[in-house]
């Protein structure tokens, strides 16, 4: 990863997932208090109790807010060096309210651990001014295409203001958002890193408009992710080695480029990859909650 400037140093020297100098050195908590998602991902499984699989989309509890609170309370130790506090999931953050009420608290009781979100986008520009008023510093947005006939077959749906909307219409409603997304979170002075799933044979040569676009409305870093075979999209290949690493490199011709992504499950807390100090709360008397 090639460095963003000064500007958002604050968060860059802190956060593993934007900075692979410190990916294996310092922790994280994720908080699975969003369950709910507002878009259908044709490549997606949700799964609510899982102990055993380490991807997105799992977790092996729902947490409350409170919950939450507790649980980054007795993670938070001298010994588990986190500096970062995010909902990842298992659904879509901002489509639970519970995220809000959750970095409410947070921000009240640790007004100086980094908080970061990760979210598709749908709802980012309308929660964006609150977002950013809680103390949020970063936020993750996933964007799997930017042409609508592309994205059309990786969603097979949205939820949008209480209507499932279906085909061109909904990517174009999507993108349009994610993009309005990214501008008011960078507006809004927020570090955005965008996710991009490489799914070979449909947008492995779209990439490259992903991150023009992304770019241009303020996104400092882009993670390109293997897919992971499932749902509607099991029988696609997961791209190999040497094609996600020459998507990398056309990709970072253009924004830098993170490349010590883990695929971290939406409960998963401490430092990336360590498995002897990377946790989730399967593993943990913590899964109780």
């Amino acid at each position: 990863m090639r460095g963003d400037g000064s500007k958002f140093a604050h968060i860059t020297k802190a956060h593993p997932c934007f900075n692979e100098k410190i990916h294996d050195k310092v922790g994280r908590a994720h908080v699975p208090i969003a369950p709910k998602c507002n878009i259908y991902c044709n490549f997606c499984t949700r799964d609510l109790k899982n102990d055993l699989e380490d991807r997105p989309g799992v977790a092996s509890c729902v947490m409350t807010p409170d919950d939450a609170i507790k649980h980054i309370e007795d993670v938070t130790t001298d010994e588990s060096p986190i500096s970062v506090v995010g909902v990842a999931g298992p659904g879509d953050s901002l489509a639970n309210e519970e995220t809000i009420e959750f970095f409410e608290k947070l921000h009240e009781k640790n007004p100086d651990l980094i908080k970061c979100m990760s979210t598709n986008g749908l709802l980012l520009p309308k929660y964006a001014d609150k977002l950013a008023q809680l103390g949020v510093n970063s936020v993750t947005v996933t964007i799997n295409a930017v042409d609508p006939d592309i994205a059309k077959e990786i969603y097979s749906f949205i939820n949008y203001d209480g209507e499932i909307i279906k085909g061109k219409k909904a990517a174009k409603i999507l993108i349009e958002n994610q993009l309005e997304g990214v501008r008011k979170a960078h507006e809004n002075g927020m570090v955005v890193k965008v996710n991009s799933v490489l799914i070979p044979g449909l947008n492995d040569e779209h990439m490259v408009d992903i991150a023009r676009e992304v770019k241009k409305n303020g996104a400092s870093l882009m993670n390109i992710l293997p897919l992971i075979p499932l749902n509607k999209m099991k029988t696609y290949q997961r791209p190999d080695c040497s094609m996600i690493e020459k998507v990398r490199d056309e990709v970072e011709e253009i924004i830098p480029v993170f490349r010590a992504c883990t695929q971290c499950r939406a409960d998963a807390y401490g430092i990336p990859g360590k498995k002897s100090k990377d946790n989730h709360l399967g593993m943990t008397p913590q899964s109780h909650y």
